[in-house]
């Protein structure tokens, strides 16, 4: 299983978000700390936002800030939300496989893929920034004004 490019970028926003200990970053540094787009950065950002996990606030003092919700949710709830329904295996799509209706892979690796999701459920984000995580976090700062 593999994730998508955006529900990586989303976790790895959430993880800067809880080791947070100074002025509240703004989306434009945390894209810069982890070296992605500031574009992709910001969808990511208002995807966590909509679904609770942070806040976002504007103006002087502003920045983003990891709420409790988002500290404690299940990483496994997490990535079945970002990802969305759907299977591993598209067989419906474009060129329909010819095995679809008597096919047991695609039931297998549905039964993988939330086994998958199944492992993760027991991690919330502050499991995730345990040491050494949370102190390398922490060093992937830019200066404030740089982002």
């Amino acid at each position: 299983m593999r994730l998508t490019r955006f529900t990586d970028l989303a976790l790895r926003v959430l993880m800067r978000l809880a080791v947070e200990e100074g002025e509240l970053p703004t989306t434009r540094e945390v894209a810069g700390a982890m070296a992605v787009p500031y574009t992709h950065t910001a969808k990511a950002v208002a995807k966590l936002q909509h679904l609770g996990l942070i806040e976002a606030r504007r103006g002087r003092g502003g920045g983003l800030a990891l709420t409790a919700t988002g500290r404690r949710a299940s990483i496994g709830s997490l990535v079945r939300e970002l990802e969305g329904p759907g299977d591993v295996v598209d067989c419906d799509g474009t060129t329909p496989c010819p095995l679809r209706a008597a096919c047991r892979l695609r039931g297998a690796l549905r039964q993988a893929q939330e086994a998958f999701f199944a492992s993760l459920d027991p991690l919330s984000v502050s499991d995730l920034v345990a040491p050494p995580t949370g102190p390398l976090l922490l060093t992937l700062s830019p200066t404030p004004g740089t982002g």
